[in-house]
């Protein structure tokens, strides 16, 4: 577990912008090995974060990635 929030945002920072671009190319099985590391790292998404992707995920009309993105755990502000 992390203690410094600051470790944690730059980390979760290069993550985010591969989803992001994972998504809009709707590569799925990308997404899915990204939002696994983010798992195993037992890292959570920020409820902004997590909404701003499924809305890239509805705009390309792919129900897969939605639904991976909708399973995972979201954090309260840090």
């Amino acid at each position: 577990m992390r203690t410094n929030n600051t470790d944690q945002n730059e980390t979760n920072i290069p993550n985010f912008a591969a989803l992001n671009t994972s998504i809009v190319n709707e590569e799925e099985q990308l997404v899915k090995k990204l939002l696994v590391k983010e798992l195993l790292a037992n890292e959570t998404m920020q409820e902004l974060e997590k909404n701003y992707l499924i809305d890239i995920a509805k705009r390309k009309n792919n129900s897969t990635i939605i639904k991976l993105l909708e399973d995972i755990p979201t954090r309260l502000h840090s």
